[in-house]
């Protein structure tokens, strides 16, 4: 009856049916083939990295309406119909990696995206969760497009008047982010030189950098620095807490008697627990610097915010091994001219 019904809206496909060789038959009659595939494959119903006849009969089976969401029901219209056959067949083909990346992992591992609807969104992109940046070296993890609440948290006994108000932020776009901060050992293979006033290790993040010189490094790597909503959506990774661990596991912080655990330097990456999405030292080590100018918040929702058009100083989040406990948060805000030895910066690139 299915085939029927599809022959009935589809009466021009005389060799369609549902055998296997179906594809080869859409293939010819849509000239679809591995060179056309999307820049994006929600269309792989199954999750192997393809759109293929296999996706086809899953699409079949649920073909009719729907009361519930399903995978097949790609234009999420509560009916799989024709709308969506036609969604699946633009997409036919391997689903593309980005060409400036090797893909490490396809799927996001549960045991480190342990947020269960970022990892939905993640597989609903059709990227890579976890690539390798063919011009640096660096790992980088893909964030999901996405809604959250930006700034200070309710009841956050430790925030500042300049993280609020809170608003509400959408992210329309998915992009990848360095899964640590960039390395002296990255930026001597870059830069040619090594700035850092704490060089016990290479592995160590760069320090002493300005926000300027940042954006040689990533013009001549096509990367960008996050936006400073980018960076807090990763950061918190669907957490609603100021901080997502107990700060002590989670950051390198602390220079002072006040307590803390750096020693008065930075460390080498990964050496603290990850977040929710797999990223370390998002709070601590040094502070990551963001693209946008330094500006006050409105209460008003945004989407996809870049900050002010114009300032004086740009924004660093995070805090750093000299930062106090209550620096350390998610919505903790900071700002300069220039770097010093506790700003450094992590890489994003859009996919």
């Amino acid at each position: 009856m299915k085939t029927t019904s599809l022959m009935r809206t589809f009466g021009r496909l005389s060799c369609f049916s549902v055998e296997l060789s179906v594809g080869i038959c859409i293939g010819i009659i849509f000239g679809a083939s591995p060179s056309n595939a999307r820049a994006q494959c929600s269309a792989d119903i199954n999750a192997d990295h393809a759109v293929t006849a296999l996706d086809l009969a899953q699409l079949l089976a649920a073909w009719g309406p729907t009361s519930a969401p399903l995978p097949a029901d790609l234009n999420q219209d509560q009916s799989v119909d024709a709308q969506d056959l036609t969604i699946l067949l633009a997409g036919w083909g391997p689903c593309p990696a980005p060409t400036w990346a090797t893909v490490l992992e396809w799927n996001p591992d549960s045991a480190v995206v342990t947020d269960a609807a970022f990892r939905t969104r993640m597989l609903a992109t059709g990227l890579p969760w976890r690539v390798t940046d063919n011009a640096t070296g660096i790992e980088m993890l893909l964030v999901p497009p996405g809604v959250f609440m930006m700034g200070v948290t309710s009841g956050d006994s430790e925030s500042s008047s300049w993280e609020g108000p809170a608003h509400q932020v959408t992210l329309t776009h998915a992009f990848y982010l360095g899964r640590s901060e960039v390395t002296q050992a990255t930026w001597i293979a870059e830069m040619g030189t090594n700035p850092s006033a704490f060089q016990s290790s290479t592995n160590n993040p760069v320090e002493q950098i300005s926000w300027s010189l940042i954006q040689t490094f990533c013009t001549q790597n096509n990367a960008r620095l996050p936006t400073e909503a980018e960076w807090e959506y990763a950061c918190r990774g669907g957490n609603l807490a100021p901080r997502y661990g107990v700060i002590g596991d989670i950051a390198w912080w602390g220079c002072s008697s006040s307590g803390g655990n750096s020693g008065c330097t930075t460390h080498q990456f990964a050496n603290r627990l990850p977040n929710s999405l797999g990223f370390y030292d998002m709070l601590g080590n040094v502070w990551d610097w963001v693209s946008d100018w330094y500006g006050n918040y409105s209460a008003a929702s945004v989407t996809d915010p870049t900050g002010p058009a114009t300032g004086t100083t740009h924004v660093l989040r995070g805090g750093s091994w000299n930062s106090s406990a209550a620096t350390c948060r998610a919505s903790s805000r900071n700002y300069s001219t220039n770097g010093n030895s506790a700003s450094g910066f992590r890489m994003a690139k859009n996919p």
